[in-house]
């Protein structure tokens, strides 16, 4: 519905100024049929960085939904990624700045978990977006910081095992040592990533115990998954990447903000550019500070969406 009239409300004839908009018709479609440029605008829309690329990247390993309105104008998407029949993260949850209000962001959620029945989640929130997650059900555990800036090369770090580019022969044994930190087997999307990626990794007595991959994203490059036992071992992998993208742009997204690793992003030109709030719906994430040789957590989150 749509009102017009003059500033004093004189009927006039006089063509208004304005238009107020009151509520719109809202259909759902598949975003695997939208056009990446109209995908694009509508993250560009929200200050988000993805490339066409990226949308593109997403529709492969994912799956979502578009809100439209009646002349096809993108209004709002959300996303999952399953890994297996019992496990799902959610991203891509945009709605566009002048409808936040309305209940798209509520509309296309519930129907993502309608198609996704049955499973546990983890997403990650944005703050303008964890009351509408939180009144789904959703519990907040830890923040993820967004470390990103021009990479600044700086001395190797001393470890006792070489660090080695790794090669497609290394594909099964990084995705098992994700398995056990994420803990899920993320195959699939662990394969398409190491597609992409330049990787580099850290051997002890056989068996590898660190990883690092680093792909194109947003605005340049982004360093993730990372999973190790050790600070040490993580900042190990990790360095290869800020010496090779050194005075360019590169991102980093930690849930640590303490010790070692966080104190070598900073000191590597990767700085806190802002925080989302990890959440999960049916079971409880991973404490990164557990981690040890024996328990590899996940230092580099592949993406806010992917986990």
């Amino acid at each position: 519905m749509s009102e017009l009239g003059g500033k004093d409300g004189s009927a006039d004839g006089a063509l208004p100024p304005s238009l107020m908009v009151d509520a719109f018709d809202v259909r759902v479609a598949d975003v695997a049929d939208i056009d990446l440029e109209r995908l694009q605008a509508l993250s560009i829309s929200v200050g988000w960085p993805h490339r066409a690329e990226d949308w593109q990247f997403a529709r492969e390993v994912g799956h979502g939904f578009v809100a439209l309105d009646e002349i096809d104008r993108v209004l709002g998407s959300a996303m999952w990624f399953p890994h297996g029949d019992e496990f799902a993260t959610i991203g891509m949850v945009i709605t566009s700045p002048r409808l936040q209000s309305l209940g798209v962001g509520e509309w296309l959620m519930k129907r993502v978990l309608s198609a996704t029945a049955g499973r546990t989640y983890r997403l990650n929130a944005t703050r303008a977006a964890l009351a509408l997650y939180r009144s789904l059900g959703f519990i907040g555990h830890r923040t993820v910081f967004q470390c990103q800036g021009q990479a600044r090369r700086g001395d190797r770090p001393p470890s006792a095992e070489p660090v080695r580019r790794l090669e497609a022969a290394d594909l099964a044994a990084v995705t098992a040592l994700d398995e056990r930190a994420f803990g899920t087997s993320r195959a699939g999307l662990i394969a398409r990533l190491f597609e992409q990626s330049v990787g580099y990794g850290l051997e002890r007595d056989g068996a590898l115990v660190a990883f690092a991959l680093c792909r194109p994203f947003g605005r340049g490059h982004v360093v993730g998954p990372v999973v190790a036992g050790l600070d040490e071992d993580a900042v190990a992998v990790v360095h290869p990447h800020v010496d090779e993208h050194d005075g360019r742009f590169l991102r980093l997204d930690t849930h640590l903000d303490e010790g070692i690793f966080p104190l070598f992003l900073a000191r590597s030109g990767l700085r806190v550019f802002d925080t989302v709030l990890s959440m999960s719906l049916g079971a409880p994430l991973t404490d990164p500070a557990t981690r040890s040789p024996d328990h590899p957590v996940t230092y580099a989150l592949a993406s806010h969406a992917l986990g």
